[in-house]
């Protein structure tokens, strides 16, 4: 009956969007480079090459792309940070077609006073802690502001980073960032790539501000970024997941969030080559690069999930056990839309916010 009941709520959550736009899948080739080898094999272009040949092309680009991972997810070395009115900003090392796109934004919240209050007892008060928080997809400039001034109360600074096409960062013409999730394969990726290397330089930032213990959280898609930013920046200690999915095709080809985007997708993908395709921007191909360094990670998921499906995160707790990830998780009786509704989101603040200040 409870089940029902959220079901309920869930759908109408995801109806209430009603400026959703089902675009013309396309495959995105020009968006596509990274790999040391480039996007050579994908040539010539698509109006040349069968359907069949460029699902294999681009197949193997991920192939590529997961072979040479800390390539395809490595940062520019030289980065020009400027901070003006609390906020960080700087040249994304993604140039996408889209000016207002490239440059990277994450407000910042120091807990410098509480940390001078002594409210830092893991390692003593001089110890400098700080979580770089990533929303869900289409958040406004205040999502997940109330999770940063959580994170300052328990005496840790947060810097919440701007997704790319969201915010300041969103095409003139656009009423939701669209352009991060889309049927245009190559696109998608770049968008995805673009939002951990953003990620790396923010946390790389932190560092330079001297903090010694640096975290990442995210949400929904959020998720994700944190996820594949976590596998590939060391200066990271402890991770935090809420909402967690395995193959980001899956989800969404699956999620009522993204039927849209699954509607442009099957007009020329199956389901199976959708996962393939977006291999290089989903979480359960990595787990096995953390088992040298697995550090502290929480995954939290919500039962009756209709976006990330529970059979989808079931097969990233089946990777974890398989890879020997000991990752604690928390699975909670509700949803995704839910899960930031009254009263669910005070316990998923309590449980994030506290294994942040237990483990950071």
């Amino acid at each position: 009956m409870f089940k029902n009941f959220i079901h309920k709520i869930e759908r109408e959550r995801a109806r209430q969007d009603t400026n959703k736009v089902v675009r013309p899948f396309e495959w995105g080739v020009e968006f596509l480079n990274g790999i040391k080898s480039g996007p050579a094999h994908l040539q010539p272009s698509p109006d040349l090459m069968t359907r069949d040949e460029m699902v294999s092309a681009l197949i193997q680009y991920n192939d590529d792309a997961l072979g040479q991972s800390q390539h395809f997810f490595d940062t520019k070395s030289s980065v020009d940070y400027r901070v003006s009115n609390g906020w960080l900003s700087y040249e994304s090392p993604i140039e996408s077609p889209y000016a207002s796109n490239n440059r990277a934004y994450a407000r910042y919240f120091p807990a410098s006073g509480l940390e001078k209050a002594g409210r830092v007892p893991r390692d003593g008060p001089d110890v400098r802690r700080a979580v770089l928080v990533i929303p869900q997809w289409n958040a406004d400039s205040e999502g997940h502001v109330a999770i940063c001034r959580l994170l300052n109360f328990s005496g840790i600074s947060a810097l919440r980073l701007t997704l790319p096409y969201h915010d300041r960062r969103m095409l003139p013409e656009f009423k939701r960032a669209e352009y991060l999730i889309s049927s245009n394969v190559g696109r998608t990726i770049q968008a995805c790539r673009q939002a951990v290397l953003d990620a790396r330089l923010a946390i790389q930032w932190l560092a330079g501000q001297g903090y010694e213990r640096i975290g990442i959280l995210g949400t929904s898609i959020g998720s994700c970024i944190a996820f594949l930013t976590f596998v590939h920046e060391p200066l990271l200690k402890v991770g935090v997941y809420n909402h967690v999915s395995s193959y980001f095709g899956d989800a969404v080809w699956d999620g009522i969030t993204t039927a849209h985007v699954r509607e442009g997708l099957e007009s020329t993908l199956t389901r199976e080559e959708v996962r393939r395709v977006w291999a290089v921007i989903s979480p359960n191909y990595y787990l096995g690069r953390l088992k040298s360094n697995p550090r502290r990670g929480l995954l939290l998921s919500g039962k009756y999930d209709l976006t990330f499906t529970p059979e989808l995160t079931r097969l990233l707790f089946e990777e974890c056990e398989k890879q020997g990830i000991n990752y604690d998780r928390a699975v909670v009786p509700w949803g995704h839309y839910t899960m930031g509704m009254f009263p669910f989101k005070y316990y998923a603040g309590y449980k994030m916010i506290g294994y942040m200040h237990k483990y950071l």
